[in-house]
Formats: structure tokens, C-alpha cells, sequence
């Protein structure tokens, strides 16, 4: 049965311990302040603030009170502190601990606890690589302003040295990335900037900039740059690209000139050389021939002093057939009395029918009956007996 039904309660009761009130009204709201005035009455039982036998006085009654509100206090402030104080640092965090303000201890990962306000930590995330993105326009060594995007990838080697030595490091990174990236681009010409010396300016913008924030000690380490395609601003792009079609243009004449002139100097260098082949072989040539000549001059003379005679008829006999192995004419006496008529033989004509399918004339004069000695007699000239047949 319900407790407040007829005949449910015989103790007239509710259920919070009370007597139902004498007005009859069953329905009726149980009281509030004696619902709690029970409860503090359980809490100071608890807490040993509870009314002694026999104190009829409420004296006692609301010093336990007191004490009971009290301990409830230090207990929610000792529950909040726990939970405050015991914190768990991930696999990839560090946690920076400060007692009184100064460095006490970097806590790994695992349950750890700190005891605030006396300590105070401060946790980051040190395996996770973050990214910084920079635009702007830049002035090139040529004096050029071009649009560079730059992107910075950092991760925190060093979370004392994050923590402690720099207010904002990331805010320090930020300036030291504008600073490299002026400077590197200062230093390059446009072409440079645009086409395939990006790779180069970020190498030399990393080293750069990692010797700031050592400088600085933010405890950051730079693990890359990366450089956009650069451009130049949108008020000259119009420009820009009529001048990067003419040194396109240049570029492309000259690759052009270039092959000719490798086509046609080496050449040219090959016909230079091979005559001055021709030259040392024609200069080497002569000079043996000239020693040649002058050393068979000298034996030549050794030999005309042991018979001049035979010397001088040798000489005159080579030097007539040098001079007749170069005509095509021939002159033959009849007999060696020098009595016949003096023939003369074209070869050169005779040469001509042979060549031309007929056979050599046979039988010409005193040659073709056999009786005529046909042996060229050389003597020393004589007038009186010699004449030109032409």
C-alpha cells in the first residue's frame, strides 16, 4: 500500500521519518525544510557533528552543523584539486613541469601528477610536424618584384628551450621565415626565382633559417621548405610574360647559332688541320729530298775524283733520259756512221691509234726491215748534223 492511503501508515508517518500534519490533507507536498533539516542531520552523523544524548539545548546542534558544511568544503576542494593534479601525457607529448615559476623536470608519456598552484606544466605535442605558409612580394637582385609562396614544415625538438627562452616561438618563427626568405631572394636574380633555382633557394632558406632560431634557442627544428612557383604581380603580368617570350626567343637563337657553329667549326678545324698535315708532310718531304741529293752529291764527287771520265759520260746519260722520258718525241739515227736520214716517231700519235681499237702502226721506215739499228746513239751534240722535224 502507499503510504499515504487510509490504513497504509499506521504510524502516520510520510516517508522521510515525519509525522503527517493534523489539517488532513493527505495530498499535500511533504515539508522541505524538515526533508532537509533531516538530511543535515544524517551529514553531521556522518561527520561526528551529530546531537549528544540527553543535549536538549539546539546549541550543540548548530556547531556540528558548522563543522559538517566544512568537511563537505575540503572534500569537493580535495576532489577538484585530484583531478586537476593527475593528468596522463600521450606517447607523442612531453610535459614541462615549473615549481615556483622555475624549471623542475620534462615528465614523458604516462600517468603523472603535479601539485598546483605551486607547480604548473605546460604539454605540447613534439613527433606531430606543423606547417607555416608565407606569401609576399619580394625585390630580386635584378631589382624584379615577384610574388613568393613559401611553406615551412617545424616540429619541436627542444620543449624546454619552447617553453622558457622564447615569448610566442612560433611568432619568432614567423619573422625569422620573412627575414631568410628577403634576404635568399635579394641575393637571386629573377630567372632564378622562377624557373629551376627554387630548389636551391630553399635549401639556402632552411640552413638560414634554422641558424635564427638556434640563435634564438625557440627549441623549433625546420624539417622543410617548399617554394611555390613564383610570379610576378598581377598589374605586370601582362608585361612579364612578353619579356619572358623574348628571352625565350634569345634562348632559342642561340641554341641555334650554337648548333651551327658546332656543325661548321669543328669542320673547319678538320681542313685546318689536315693542311697543316699537308704542309709538315710536304715540308718533311722536301728537306729528305734535299739531304738525299746533297748526300749523293758528295758521293757523287768521291766518285768523279777516281774516274772523272766515266763519271761525267754517267751524268750526261742520266740527264738525257730524265729529259726524254718527258717528251712524246723520239729522233733515231740511221747507223752509228751517222750516214741515214734522221727519223722521227710520234708516239704520241701511235699511242692515240692504239688506244682507239687499231693496232700500233708496224713497219714505220728503217724499223721494219731489221737491218737498222734502232738503239738510240747519243753523242755529244753536233751541230752540222742535227735538225728539228716538227
Amino acid at each position: 500500500m502507499a503510504w499515504n492511503e487510509p490504513g497504509g501508515n499506521s504510524n502516520n508517518q510520510d516517508p522521510w521519518g515525519g509525522k503527517r500534519r493534523n489539517n488532513g490533507d493527505r495530498k499535500g507536498p511533504p515539508d522541505l525544510d524538515e526533508a532537509f533539516r533531516k538530511l543535515q542531520e544524517s551529514l553531521n552523523g556522518l561527520f561526528g557533528g551529530g546531537k549528544k544524548r540527553g543535549d536538549e539545548g539546539g546549541s550543540g546542534g548548530g556547531k556540528g552543523g558548522g563543522f559538517g558544511l566544512l568537511g563537505i568544503g575540503l572534500v569537493v576542494l580535495a576532489a577538484i584539486w585530484l583531478y586537476s593534479a593527475v593528468y596522463v601525457v600521450d606517447e607523442q607529448e612531453q610535459a614541462v613541469v615549473l615549481r615556483f615559476g622555475k624549471y623542475y623536470e620534462t615528465v614523458g608519456p604516462g600517468l603523472n601528477i603535479y601539485f598546483p598552484p605551486i607547480d604548473k606544466k605546460f604539454m605540447e605535442n613534439v613527433t606531430r610536424e606543423r606547417a607555416y605558409t608565407k606569401q609576399g612580394q619580394m625585390l630580386t637582385e635584378d631589382e624584379n618584384i615577384v610574388e613568393v609562396p613559401l611553406t615551412v614544415q617545424y616540429k619541436i625538438s627542444n620543449l624546454q628551450d619552447f617553453v622558457l627562452n622564447v615569448d610566442q616561438p612560433e611568432i619568432s618563427l614567423q619573422q625569422a621565415t620573412d627575414s631568410a626568405l628577403r634576404h635568399v631572394v635579394g641575393s637571386t636574380a629573377m630567372d632564378q626565382v622562377l624557373t629551376e633555382g627554387r630548389v636551391q633557394m630553399a635549401g639556402e632558406i632552411k640552413e638560414r633559417l634554422q641558424r635564427f632560431l638556434d640563435t634564438y634557442r625557440t627549441g623549433i627544428t625546420v624539417t622543410q621548405v617548399n617554394i611555390q612557383s613564383a610570379a610576378a604581380p598581377r598589374e605586370v603580368q601582362e608585361a612579364f610574360d612578353d619579356v619572358i617570350r623574348a628571352r625565350e626567343d634569345e634562348q632559342r637563337s642561340r641554341n641555334q647559332a650554337e648548333g651551327y657553329a658546332n656543325g661548321v667549326v669543328p669542320e673547319a678545324r678538320g681542313q685546318a688541320q689536315r693542311i697543316l698535315e699537308d704542309a709538315n708532310g710536304y715540308r718533311d718531304e722536301v728537306v729528305s729530298r734535299a739531304k738525299g741529293e746533297a748526300d749523293r752529291f758528295t758521293k757523287l764527287v768521291a766518285e768523279y775524283r777516281k774516274a772523272p771520265e766515266v763519271t761525267r759520260e754517267r751524268l750526261y746519260l742520266d740527264t738525257m733520259q730524265e729529259v726524254f722520258s718527258n717528251t712524246s718525241k723520239v729522233l733515231v739515227t740511221g747507223n752509228k756512221n751517222g750516214q741515214s736520214n734522221l727519223l722521227y716517231l710520234p708516239l704520241d700519235k701511235m699511242i692515240q691509234g692504239g688506244s682507239g681499237g687499231g693496232s700500233p702502226t708496224k713497219g714505220v721506215g728503217p724499223m721494219a726491215s731489221g737491218n737498222t739499228d734502232v738503239t738510240p746513239h747519243i753523242t755529244e751534240p753536233q751541230p752540222t748534223r742535227t735538225r728539228e722535224s716538227r
